[in-house]
């Protein structure tokens, strides 16, 4: 695997800053927050930890919520990738694969259904809930690219394909990153402390 990128090390700590990243390829400096383009979530600042309800220490999760400022002019779509850079002696784990988002300012809401989606580490197109052990803290990247031209991609297509059919069409990118230590999960039990 090539080094980790530097324009790239600022948004990304050291823990998280894995080679095999999406946006280590697609990506460079020139089309990094070029334009402005910025990936938010009204759900947790960056480097700042998921909540469980995004995770599967919760019954009821589902996908965090994401904001993303204007593309570069001319931008055509919008594609999120989401993946585990934890360890570092294998790919990044896919946890989501996202397309078919409008060229524009937008967002995706918290649970919402995106337009396309592509198989994730576990084989499916949905939110893959980060479900790490009890006490051990994962790293996940969120990662916002920008193309020039339309996909033509169907839906439920691999993070190769994804990443094959985007590469050197990319005019802008920006990641978000949260970490997750995991924890015990929430059973559902009421504890008689709740109520005191």
């Amino acid at each position: 695997m090539t080094d980790f990128p530097d324009w790239l090390s600022k948004k990304v700590p050291a823990a998280a800053r894995h080679p095999g990243l999406a946006i280590a390829s697609l990506g460079e400096a020139k089309t990094f927050g070029r334009g402005g383009l910025a990936m938010t979530s009204p759900a947790f600042d960056a480097g700042e930890e998921l909540d469980p309800c995004f995770t599967a220490k919760e019954e009821d999760a589902v996908a965090p919520p994401l904001e993303w400022s204007a593309p570069p002019p001319g931008s055509q779509e919008l594609i999120v990738i989401v993946e585990d850079a934890t360890d570092h002696s294998k790919d990044p784990m896919t946890h989501w694969l996202v397309w078919g988002l409008a060229g524009q300012r937008g967002k995706l809401l918290e649970g919402e259904v995106p337009p396309r989606a592509g198989k994730n580490a576990a084989g499916n197109s949905e939110w893959l809930l980060p479900d790490p052990p009890v006490g051990e803290k994962r790293h996940y990247v969120f990662q916002i690219f920008a193309t020039d031209l339309p996909l033509t991609l169907m839906p439920g297509a691999s993070r190769d394909e994804l990443i094959a059919s985007i590469k050197g069409f990319v005019t802008g990118c920006d990641v978000l990153y949260a970490p997750f230590t995991g924890t015990e999960a929430d059973d559902g039990a009421f504890d008689e402390d709740d109520f005191d």
